[in-house]
């Protein structure tokens, strides 16, 4: 089997298991998504969900997008304030699956809100997607990869808006996502006092 079909097999195999995953999750709760019953839906054994996804909860959080992430913004303009650079990337990655799948987003932010365990481990992504993020912003800026203000500040927006996106969920879903994303970045540009709202 060539480098490409082999690759392209193993796509369409994690694309079962999210399907199925997600598909359990939205119609019986997570907790009913076991590795067995997402197995038995994907039509795989379960030691090839767990091959692929060795932390069950990946099977919603994760979607491989750390790489073009990180590419996004190494791409961006040289001398672009930092902050207005992971707001162009994070919103593009966001409105860009919100378009591709808007079910699929919905769900992830519902499992963020609502079951521990997801949102147990999507803090752990997050700082993996943080440290990545952290080391473009790095060489961007001609500061050492593990400079604690670069640590700081990536993890600040990375937490800032997971916490949008927890307040979406925890709303309804009812607003725009997009909006409340670009609401966030703009209380942190303003900084950390916070005026009473008029």
């Amino acid at each position: 089997m060539s480098t490409g079909l082999r690759e392209r097999k193993k796509e369409r195999t994690r694309a079962a298991i999210r399907r199925a995953a997600r598909s359990i999750a939205a119609s019986h709760g997570w907790e009913t998504a076991t590795v067995e019953r997402i197995a038995a839906e994907a039509e795989v054994s379960p030691s090839t969900v767990v091959r692929y996804f060795p932390v069950r909860e990946d099977i919603v959080l994760t979607d491989d997008a750390d790489d073009r992430l990180e590419a996004l913004l190494r791409a961006r303009p040289a001398g672009e304030d930092p902050l207005e650079s992971l707001r162009a990337v994070l919103t593009e990655a966001v409105g860009t699956a919100l378009e591709a799948d808007p079910e699929e987003i919905r769900l992830r932010a519902q499992l963020m809100a609502g079951t521990p365990a997801v949102r147990a481990r999507l803090t752990e992504t997050t700082a993996e997607t943080g440290r990545r993020l952290a080391r473009a912003l790095a060489d961007r800026t001609g500061r050492a990869p593990d400079d604690l203000e670069v640590r700081v500040f990536t993890a600040a927006v990375l937490g800032a808006l997971r916490e949008a996106t927890l307040y979406w969920a925890e709303h309804g879903l009812t607003e725009d996502l997009m909006a409340l994303m670009h609401r966030t970045v703009d209380t942190l540009k303003a900084g950390p006092a916070l005026p009473a709202r008029p």
